[in-house]
């Protein structure tokens, strides 16, 4: 379903766009300023690449807007387990997510903006679409003192990030994404951007840290609203769009042929988990069992997201070796999940008819969960 938005500041809706289902094929030419009904960042993922697979941007720009419920986004080729607290995000609900663009991970709630800007790829050009940005924000509040960076972020007072960056390159079509941090919440971002897991070595992207900061820490009578709307006034102006913004349902199987199949591939364990580089974990276990306490060491190896080897060096008098002989082959091609861990490790106890040495698979199976 499509509908339509004017700009709140100095344009006026002169007519209503009407979209065929087969898409943007007879939208105007030049730019076109689309907004996300939804607020589920799989499916607004999904929109992305729909675009970018599926549009001829030869004669078109296109500037996305969009904002999602609470989620992590990691970047292509990066290791969740070394970038975000897994667990507390289960906790709490979080969804976590693999963009298609390289970059590093951030985290999404309705305080934050998403920009996305489509072109060809001999057009793409990041600083441009960040300069837009900055002068949008000027033209709200002059007096913000927000920069791009040769990093291409923007930072505020010359110290705080607002706003990373991360973009797709295909063969001819290309797009920039951004985040803007308007009222987010920080100590949400802080806590689920901080991995607790140690012991793992990998050649994923690693995100870098910084310090960042609400625009409305700044200027309390700031919204994500005013943005929004302040950011497609300057996009319209600079690529002579039309003068309304257009409101899309990326959940819209009629307007979007195939994206449901694009946002379920996202969503995907084998997508999210499975895409990870190759890594190792290794990490010593204290465990304390009736008064003792005694140092277990695991390695593992995991590719695509599933065990590949797994190595345990655990004292025999404590632990019989053929028992570890028992976990390792259970674990070998499991998913490296505590949900298919913690079955595993069901069906694996459920054998075990010696209480003592129940008692001491159980801890370990329980240590082991604690590494994912």
């Amino acid at each position: 379903m499509i509908f339509q938005s004017s700009l709140k500041k100095c344009f006026q809706l002169h007519y209503v766009l009407k979209i065929p289902t087969a898409g943007f094929k007879w939208a105007p030419k030049g730019g076109l300023i689309l907004q996300s009904i939804s607020q589920d960042v799989y499916q607004n993922l999904a929109l992305e690449d729909w675009i970018h697979d599926t549009l001829d941007l030869e004669n078109r720009q296109i500037l996305f807007l969009w904002r999602n419920s609470s989620a992590v986004v990691i970047g292509r080729h990066q290791n969740p387990w070394q970038e975000c607290n897994l667990k507390m995000m289960r906790q709490k609900g979080i969804k976590l997510a693999r963009r298609r663009s390289g970059g590093g991970t951030v985290y999404h709630d309705l305080g934050n903006i998403n920009l996305t800007f489509f072109t060809t790829r001999k057009k793409y050009e990041r600083m441009e679409n960040l300069r837009l940005v900055v002068k949008a924000l000027k033209s709200l509040r002059p007096q913000l003192d927000v920069q791009a960076t040769t990093r291409c972020d923007l930072l505020l007072n010359g110290i705080f990030k607002i706003s990373g960056t991360a973009a797709k390159l295909g063969r001819t079509a290309a797009y920039h994404h951004c985040t803007l941090l308007c009222n987010t919440d920080r100590h949400i971002l802080s806590s689920v951007l901080k991995s607790p897991y140690s012991g793992i070595k990998s050649n994923a992207t690693p995100s870098v840290p910084a310090l960042v900061k609400n625009l409305l820490e700044e200027d309390p009578t700031l919204t994500c609203e005013m943005l929004l709307d302040a950011i497609a006034e300057e996009y319209a102006t600079h690529y002579h769009a039309d003068n309304h913004i257009t409101v899309i349902n990326p959940a819209d199987e009629k307007e979007f042929p195939g994206i449901n199949n694009k946002a379920r591939e996202l969503q995907a364990w084998d997508w999210i988990y499975g895409k990870t580089p190759k890594f190792s974990v290794s990490k010593c276990l204290n465990i304390v069992n009736e008064q003792s306490c005694l140092d277990i060491r695991i390695n593992m190896d995991i590719k695509n997201g599933k065990i590949e080897t797994f190595d345990i060096d655990a004292p025999q008098q404590w632990l019989p070796p053929m028992m570890c002989s028992k976990l390792k082959d259970s674990l070998i091609g499991s998913k490296f999940c505590p949900s298919e861990t913690t079955a595993m490790a069901n069906a694996l106890l459920s054998t075990c008819t010696d209480y003592k040495l129940y008692s001491k698979w159980n801890l370990l199976c329980e240590q082991v969960l604690t590494l994912m």
